[in-house]
């Protein structure tokens, strides 16, 4: 049979019923085979969960230890230290005493203020009054108090201070004016020449300024004295509300 004769015979069959039954039974084959594989699975797994349940069969358990996480070492040893008790005790007053409470001014002690010299009052403080001057022969106000002293006799600072000036006054002579702390001033007039201090000195209470003298043109129809003086905030003051009994 030559490949012509083939050919023929090849298209015929496939033209004819033959070809149609070979299909139907490819079809059929086909089809009985996905049946029978479809029903061996759902018989195998109906196997497979009868012998889960009954416990039987080769079952391999394998069991993963997962071991313990170890602890993290810390970086801070005195982290890992254990936490003191709390007390339930009151907590100590931490509170430090302040030595000087600034929020109230200090006010200084007031000076306490002496005799300048020993002797009895002649001429007392008048302030705004006006009494009769001997010397002068006029009515005018004295401002401050007359000490009766024998020339030569020492006056004393009437309390510490600095001296503010030493000067010749045209009317009462040698004087002598003292600063004290609380910003008063006390004045010794009718002073011998060459006081015993300058100044800018410090003086101490008690010490020496000069001597009585007779100096003072205005007063020297009285009798020997000290002519002392005393200002307070820059105002003439009454002596004796001062001075120390």
């Amino acid at each position: 049979m030559n490949s012509s004769s083939s050919g023929k015979g090849l298209e015929s069959f496939l033209s004819g019923k033959g070809f149609y039954i070979v299909l139907f039974l490819c079809a059929a084959v086909i089809g009985a085979s996905a049946w029978m594989m479809a029903a061996g699975n759902e018989t195998m797994s109906d196997d497979a969960l009868q012998t889960i349940a009954d416990g039987s069969g080769d079952r391999r358990v394998e069991t993963v230890i997962i071991p313990a996480r170890p602890e993290r070492e810390s970086l801070d040893p005195s982290l890992d230290a254990e936490a003191p008790a709390v007390s339930e005790e009151e907590p100590a007053d931490l509170t430090v005493p302040a030595e000087n409470d600034n929020s109230q001014p200090v006010e200084a002690a007031a000076p306490v203020f002496t005799w300048p010299v020993s002797g009895e009052p002649d001429r007392s403080y008048s302030g705004d009054r006006l009494v009769f001057d001997v010397t002068m022969q006029d009515w005018r106000s004295h401002e401050g108090l007359d000490i009766l002293a024998e020339r030569g006799a020492v006056v004393q600072a009437s309390c510490a201070g600095t001296v503010e000036s030493v000067r010749a006054d045209d009317l009462f002579g040698v004087v002598v004016t003292l600063r004290h702390s609380d910003g008063s001033r006390t004045i010794y007039a009718n002073l011998e020449d060459s006081p015993a201090v300058a100044e800018g000195d410090w003086v101490e209470t008690g010490q020496a300024l000069g001597a009585v003298g007779r100096s003072a043109l205005c007063e020297v129809g009285q009798p020997s004295h000290l002519h002392f003086a005393m200002q307070v905030n820059g105002r003439y003051v009454d002596p004796m509300d001062y001075l120390a009994a």
